[in-house]
């Protein structure tokens, strides 16, 4: 019996068949079921991890739902610093930030959700610690509005700027890898 030759890119029409079950309800494979996954930015400061804060702030982050994709501590020199915080060179308040984040070491880290970006900020709680809900990282971490435990991307745009300030590509990559939903 003679057998036929399948097309070489017999893999399209199996998507487009798992595409087409979707938009009539059927079950779709795990693979394509899944949800995109957004990545945020989240920065430890030094007060928090001088006051060995940061183990409870990253069981905090895992609790809420964040799945840490990279995670590196070390200690920023002013040049990185200035770098890093040079949306705010013309503030006021420039000089002295630069100073504290250069105090000690810090931990960086990226993590993904579906809505990472949001839920980060809500479990931060606002700038001020004074004026943060004591269920929030600054209300429970935070001391004042400079020394308020942890950075977190506020924007898509931003948290792409600050992953690949602290990260390369190859750090991440294998995390992307062996992600699953």
């Amino acid at each position: 019996m003679k057998r036929k030759n399948r097309p070489r890119f017999q893999f399209l029409l199996k998507d487009t068949v798992d595409l087409a079950r979707r938009r009539s309800g059927q079950t779709l494979p795990r693979h394509l079921a899944c949800a995109p996954m957004q990545r945020t930015f989240a920065l430890i400061k030094p007060d928090a991890v001088a006051a060995g804060k940061h183990g409870a702030i990253i069981g905090q982050i895992e609790k809420a739902g964040l799945r840490i994709v990279a995670i590196k501590s070390l200690r920023l020199n002013r040049v990185q610093a200035i770098g890093f915080y040079h949306v705010h060179s013309e503030k006021p308040f420039f000089a002295d930030l630069i100073n504290f984040m250069c105090e000690g070491p810090i931990v960086a880290t990226v993590f993904e959700h579906e809505i990472a970006i949001s839920k980060w900020r809500e479990l931060m709680g606002p700038t001020n610690p004074a004026e943060a809900p004591k269920y929030t990282i600054r209300g429970q971490f935070g001391t004042n509005i400079e020394r308020n435990a942890v950075h977190g991307s506020d924007a898509l745009d931003t948290a792409a700027f600050e992953i690949g300030y602290f990260f390369s590509g190859l750090e991440l990559s294998n995390a992307q890898i062996i992600s699953s939903c």
